[in-house]
């Protein structure tokens, strides 16, 4: 399947243009998804605010509403689209999608494989982190998940010519050869470890996102049995804010705290010694 056509990603320091997506966000920080067209309103509990006003602007104007509200009109920052964008599955949260970045060692010119697509959040943090000289390929067995995927990532980056996407189920098997990581978002990821042993070149990294301790004991199991796999490592990521004022600081009343597990692994050639579950956790 071929991505959909999208707007363009406007170039860094363009003013707003019509047919843009934008966000606004008011005094306490709540953000508010625009596409801007000429003509149009956004209305809200303080007020509205016209398309015009914001167009030709640059980013980061203050702007104000009919009842004299200010708000700050910015590009969304990935983070910002994935909590907003449409969704039918439970998201990555970007919190995890950082981690699985840097653990998972996404570099440019990557070749990638993700299995599980869902509403597109991880694919589009992917497609920006292999560049254009990489490539993503997306495996998803459920039409309507992938094309809505396809739409939010037209909605973010416009059409990515690096994205390859297959209605296949990634336990029946991996097309792809040599390739540079593995992500399985998959509730059955042990079904498909033997396949990714087979995608992935030596060196190469298997990783797993699941939501359940049972589930990621399971993953673990399959790794350290099977021959091919070594280096297992498994934790979570935490993320909370802090209140900081003038006179105080405090830890944030509410915090996202477990959304899931990540499990990584490398491709190895030749046994691996000792292989009992994870590598013991080492301090920073």
């Amino acid at each position: 399947m071929e991505p959909p056509f999208g707007p363009p990603r406007p170039p860094a320091g363009a003013p707003f243009a019509e047919g843009e997506l934008i966000m606004l966000f008011d005094r306490q920080g709540r953000r508010y998804p625009v596409r801007l067209r000429a003509g149009g309103r956004f209305d809200f509990a303080r007020g509205s605010v016209r398309h015009d006003q914001i167009i030709g602007q640059p980013e980061g104007a203050v702007v104000y509403s009919s009842v004299g509200e200010p708000l700050i009109a910015v590009r969304p920052r990935l983070a910002d689209y994935i909590l907003k964008m449409p969704r039918r599955t439970q998201v990555i949260y970007p919190k995890d999608i950082g981690s699985i970045l840097v653990w998972a060692d996404i570099f440019p010119g990557a070749r990638v494989l993700e299995a599980g697509i869902g509403s597109g959040a991880l694919t589009l943090a992917l497609l920006r982190a292999v560049g254009p000289a990489g490539q993503v390929i997306a495996y998803e067995t459920r039409p309507e998940f992938l094309n809505l995927a396809l739409r939010n990532i037209g909605d973010f980056l416009g059409t990515p010519p690096n994205l390859i996407t297959r209605l296949a189920d990634v336990y029946e098997g991996i097309e792809e050869t040599d390739l540079d990581r593995v992500l399985l978002d998959v509730p059955e990821p042990w079904r498909a470890v033997p396949h990714a042993a087979r995608a992935l070149r030596p060196g190469g990294i298997i990783m797993v996102y699941l939501p359940t301790t049972i589930q990621v004991h399971q993953a673990v199991m399959a790794l350290v049995e099977h021959p091919d796999f070594g280096l297992i490592e498994a934790f979570e990521t935490l993320h909370r804010p802090w209140d900081v004022s003038r006179m105080s600081m405090r830890p944030a009343h509410r915090m996202v705290a477990h959304t899931g597990f990540i499990i990584v692994a490398r491709r190895v050639v030749g046994p691996v010694p000792d292989k009992g579950g994870t590598l013991p956790g080492e301090p920073p």
